[in-house]
Parts: structure tokens; C-alpha cells; sequence
């Protein structure tokens, strides 16, 4: 797994799948809002039309029901899972912390701190360790209406990692990096927005371009 495709915010718009799989992943992650507000059956058949390994956790516009989906499907579904393959640990936590909108799957900050450190006191590290949480990190590619509106857990666990993959906040596509742990949005997957990460044969060696389709 050198080069990886990463979606989010698709909101149940899949036209633009075929594009995606052009740019030649070796695998794909999914930082979450597969659906916009379901329904959760629609994301069976989205994975139906990729054929390379993919892993996904599902964001705050999924109903919960999107996580026994996800687990049916041909992806791997990461919400509160680590898995280690060659130099590459995944860690995944889906959903977000609580909107203005009472979306489908919200959970506290409290909840997700949880989640976070269970998996990061377990995790088998690696060359390049990544997260892949739906919600950015409180302060970090976050703003919206002028405030900062990201999860004060996963900021508290991303020295943890090297890559954090967020999503969420439309307006905030970019990539970012604190303290050594590079932060990417890809945009929104429905408007052909992507990011390709590459990985490198050592520790930090991780490039990331931002990509439309």
C-alpha cells in the first residue's frame, strides 16, 4: 500500500466513482458521510463498484445502521478498530462531536476520548501510523461560521499519530501539520474533491496532493 485514494463527504453522491478509481489507488480510505442521512443500504453498493481494498468509518450524516452495512460490505469498517498491514497501522472513529443539527451519529467528546484511548493504548504501530476519524482536531482545518468546531479528543490523541484524515467541514479542504502529524480534508467527494496520499519507505515519508477530478 504505497499510493491510497481518500474520499469523504460523498452525501450519497457516487457518479464520480469511476474518476476516482483512474487515479490507480493501491487502496482507498472513506473519512465518513458516505450517505446524507442514508439510506444506510446505499453504501453496499458503493463498494460493489471498487475493486481495491477499502476502509472506511462512517461520518455524522450515517445513520448508526451504516455501521452493520459497512461491516456486510466488501470495505473494512474502522469506526472504534485498529489493523496492521506491512508498515501501515489504521486506526478509525467514525461519527463526530455534537453539531448545531442533531445529525445521526453524534457522540460526545467524552465518548470519543474513550474510544481514542482504548485503541491507541492497544495499537500495533508501525512505519506509518494513521487515523482516520470523520471530526478534524479542535483548531485544525475546523472553522466554520468563524469558530472552531473539531474534536477536543481527537486533537488530544493525533501526536499518536502521523497522518490524520478528517473530514467534516467542507470549507475547509487543505492539508495541515502540527508538531510533526500531517492533517488532511479532501473536500467533498461529491463535488470530484480527493486527496492521494503516498507513503514512503520510512517514518514521515508521507506526501499528500489534493486532487480534483
Amino acid at each position: 500500500m504505497k499510493d491510497v485514494l481518500l474520499l469523504a463527504d460523498l452525501h450519497g453522491e457516487f457518479g464520480k466513482i469511476e474518476s476516482f478509481l483512474e487515479l490507480s489507488p493501491d487502496a482507498i480510505f472513506i473519512a465518513g458521510d458516505i450517505t446524507n442521512m442514508g439510506p444506510a443500504d446505499a453504501v453496499g453498493a458503493l463498494f460493489d463498484r471498487i475493486d481495491v481494498p477499502a476502509f472506511a468509518v462512517p461520518g455524522n450524516c450515517d445513520p448508526r445502521d451504516t455501521l452493520d452495512t459497512l461491516e456486510r460490505s466488501d470495505c473494512v469498517c474502522l469506526h472504534g478498530s485498529s489493523i496492521s498491514m506491512g508498515p501501515v497501522c489504521l486506526v478509525g472513529i467514525g461519527g463526530s462531536n455534537p453539531t448545531p443539527f442533531s445529525t445521526p451519529f453524534e457522540m460526545t467528546d467524552k465518548q470519543i476520548d474513550e474510544i481514542l484511548s482504548s485503541l491507541v493504548g492497544r495499537m500495533d504501530r508501525r512505519t506509518h501510523n494513521i487515523l482516520i476519524s470523520h471530526a478534524p482536531p479542535l483548531g485544525i482545518l475546523d472553522l466554520a461560521g468563524g469558530n472552531h468546531v473539531g474534536s477536543a479528543s481527537v486533537r488530544k490523541h493525533m501526536a499518536s499519530f502521523d497522518l490524520v484524515c478528517c473530514a467534516h467541514i467542507h470549507e475547509q479542504r487543505g492539508i495541515a501539520e502540527e508538531a510533526g502529524t500531517k492533517v488532511v480534508n479532501p473536500g467533498m467527494a461529491a463535488l470530484g474533491q480527493c486527496a492521494m496520499i503516498h507513503l514512503g519507505e520510512v517514518r514521515k515519508e508521507i506526501g499528500i496532493e489534493l486532487v480534483q477530478v
